[in-house]
């Protein structure tokens, strides 16, 4: 397949376009708005087609071009500001919002002005439409939740949601929480838990769904080359747990002790209130009905397996 790619530099997407190519498709990168941004090249190293212009959209909803894809298979929207490592001040939520919601508006847009657009679209969106939900078990026919981010991925997935009007399939990526020991929140836990300063968040009780990375790429080709995929997808594992579990499950593949708690007075006052409660508080205890049915195949559906996997790695 030929395929265009948004976010091609990020934890999901250097490992997507690395196992894209490894599997003998074409992968070109789609790059941010800004001279300085376009690079020129694809994942391969290879100019786009007959002399066509670099592909890009504009995260902040302005016009794109996405001439060079034109007659590709799919198209892969990856692309997205980070909800984690800025305190949600007004600046950071417009910035959260404008990159998932008008980039979309972008990338649909200059999709309209093809002859021959791209037939899969497959866009990024994540568990955050739940909101927070207790112990309620969520699947994609589940109604969104209420907050902040459940008010962006809302709005996200309505935009992905047009360019049912320009190709034959989308579908929507409900990312959860993606485990590697190298990036992400288990990169950043992992120092602290290896010197025993691991614990809980609050009471420990809010559910955590998570996927390793490697079942992450899986499941996101599976949806590329299964066209009965359409449509919301959760991209979780079958097995959520409790920060507590997580908290345990952690600490005891590394040996350490994790006998703090951080309660959520601290929580809130260093991440702010909302930030707080819905990323560190957040229950989310989600199930991927879609991807069992469609026959995919989880390599790792407990967490205490997966955690083993992903730490072993790095030693």
């Amino acid at each position: 397949m030929r395929i265009g790619l948004t976010g091609s530099h990020g934890l999901i997407g250097s490992a997507l376009a690395s196992a894209l190519v490894e599997s003998g498709h074409e992968v070109t990168a789609i790059e941010r708005q800004g001279a300085s941004e376009r690079r020129g090249t694809s994942v391969q190293q290879m100019q786009p087609n007959d002399g066509a212009s670099v592909p890009f959209f504009d995260p902040d909803g302005g016009e794109g071009d996405l001439r060079a894809l034109e007659g590709y298979d799919a198209l892969i929207h990856l692309a997205g500001a980070s909800i984690g490592e800025h305190r949600w001040d007004a600046q950071v939520r417009s910035r959260i919002y404008a990159s998932r919601v008008y980039g979309t508006r972008s990338l649909v847009e200059a999709l309209k002005t093809l002859e021959q657009p791209p037939a899969t679209l497959l866009f990024a969106s994540a568990s955050g439409i739940y909101g927070d939900r207790g112990s309620t078990t969520l699947t994609e026919e589940s109604e969104p939740g209420k907050g902040f981010l459940a008010k962006v991925v809302a709005d996200w997935e309505s935009e992905a949601r047009l360019g049912e009007s320009i190709a034959k399939r989308v579908v929507l990526l409900r990312t959860g929480l993606v485990l590697d020991a190298k990036g992400g929140l288990l990169g950043r836990l992992l120092p602290l838990f290896k010197l025993g300063l691991g614990g809980r968040l609050a009471t420990g009780e809010q559910y955590m769904s998570w996927i390793t990375l490697t079942d992450e790429v899986r499941a996101i080709q599976y949806c590329l080359d299964h066209e009965t995929v359409r449509g919301p997808v959760n991209l979780v594992a079958p097995n959520p747990v409790t920060n507590r579990e997580f908290t345990k499950v952690l600490a005891g593949v590394l040996g350490r002790p994790a006998i703090f708690t951080v309660p959520a007075p601290a929580l809130e006052l260093v991440l702010g209130k909302e930030m707080a409660r819905e990323l560190a508080l957040v229950s989310q205890r989600i199930t991927p009905n879609v991807l069992e049915a469609a026959g995919f195949t989880f390599s790792s559906t407990q967490l205490e397996e997966a955690m083993k996997g992903l730490i072993a790695a790095t030693r």
